[in-house]
């Protein structure tokens, strides 16, 4: 007899769980390494370093989601924007739980941001999964 973990390891949503969190992480180390590559080198604000890493790291996130993670293979113009949706919608809540560590919780920036990128995926996976890429 199959045990639960093996049944959910087979199941397909599992593996596009899976291949979800290996875009998300590249995508979040895109974001957090050029957030440290700006305040570091370019003495930018973090707000606005994190801004700018968002999107950078939304291009790795649209195309690892859209030809891996979900094998869409609806239109750019039609999945694009409603990703773009997505990612903004991300992108408020990165930039309001961001702001309230650091202005609240006077958390340091990068382990702020660490907690930022932890909480946000599962919010964008759901709305990924369910409406931007949805066949």
């Amino acid at each position: 007899m199959e045990t639960l973990e093996i049944a959910l390891l087979k199941h397909p949503s599992f593996a596009q769980l899976y291949r979800f969190g290996i875009i998300g992480i590249a995508a979040a180390c895109t974001q957090f390494a050029g957030v440290l590559f700006l305040v570091h080198f370019f003495y930018l604000n973090p707000y606005l370093a994190n801004a700018l890493a968002f999107l950078v790291a939304f291009q790795v996130s649209f195309q690892g989601h859209k030809f891996w993670t979900f094998s869409s293979e609806t239109e750019h113009s039609h999945t694009m924007p409603k990703y773009l949706v997505v990612a903004l919608l991300s992108f408020c809540l990165n930039e309001g739980l961001y702001t309230y560590f650091l202005l609240r919780l006077n958390l340091n920036y990068s382990v702020a941001l660490i907690i930022v990128l932890i909480i946000i995926p599962p919010v964008t996976f759901i709305l990924s999964k369910f409406w931007a890429f949805a066949p």
